[in-house]
């Protein structure tokens, strides 16, 4: 009897977010290997709102005190349950194709003669702003966006940093690189004084919104204690938010 792995994109952790698709794929899976962010909060609240999944559940996210399984077991672990003949799906927070190595895990499961499937997810890329009233394209403000990984520090003088106000940048794992970031993008096409928005915990409890430019954005995430998970969206659109009519920040 052969397995089979689906990867599924559980979103930025509300189930209701969670395509049928994805949820079909939960409920008929006897493994659910699952990451921290995102996905382990959908499957609490499918299991609050009386969702039964009968899949042994096998957590790879980081915890406190508890490092993330790397992603080589994470590979060797699809396998080795498919290869058991179990139907396992793979929950990825946002979408496994957004910066979430899901190819990777992908090509390693069908080097192994696996077969996947792609359960695509709502990345927070999108919908996080959108919770704060921020459209990442707006008539006659933005056309284009980019979203891009801020863990690794902004490249100056790339197509990024040059592009105006009127081309949103999303920036992802950026807390901790927020200062370099904010430099480089002021120093580039748009200015000090173009407007930031920092959405925290976005569809959790502790879900804030902070407002400020590229020039102030530094000083205020300290004050405010910003911390991870956050997105951050650059760009003209931000202006549009309902939160932009207070100077710094909504909770």
């Amino acid at each position: 009897m052969s397995g089979s792995v689906t990867l599924v994109g559980a979103g930025p952790g509300d189930a209701g977010l969670l395509t049928l698709g994805g949820l079909r794929a939960l409920q008929a899976a006897d493994v659910i290997v699952a990451d921290r962010l995102g996905a382990r909060a959908v499957l609490e609240q499918l299991a609050a709102d009386g969702v039964e999944l009968g899949g042994e559940v096998i957590d790879v996210g980081k915890l406190p005190g508890h490092h993330q399984v790397p992603q080589d077991e994470i590979n060797d672990l699809l396998v080795r349950h498919a290869s058991a003949g179990r139907r396992v799906v793979r929950l990825k927070g946002g979408d496994p194709f957004v910066f979430g190595r899901g190819r990777e895990e992908q090509i390693h499961c069908e080097t192994a003669g696996i077969v996947v499937d792609v359960v695509p997810g709502v990345t927070s890329a999108v919908s996080v702003p959108a919770i704060a009233g921020i459209p990442l394209t707006h008539r006659g403000v933005a056309t284009t966006f980019t979203v891009t990984s801020a863990h690794d520090q902004l490249e100056p003088g790339g197509a990024v940093a040059r592009a105006g106000g009127e081309h949103t940048v999303v920036l992802l794992m950026g807390v901790n690189t927020l200062g370099h970031s904010a430099h480089v993008l002021a120093s580039g096409g748009r200015g000090a004084d173009c407007p930031v928005a920092i959405v925290e915990d976005g569809y959790g409890e502790n879900q804030r919104v902070t407002i400020g430019t590229l020039g102030t954005i530094t000083q205020l995430a300290a004050a405010r204690r910003v911390r991870s998970p956050a997105v951050i969206v650059v760009g003209d659109v931000v202006r549009l938010s309902p939160h932009a009519a207070s100077p710094t920040a909504s909770d």
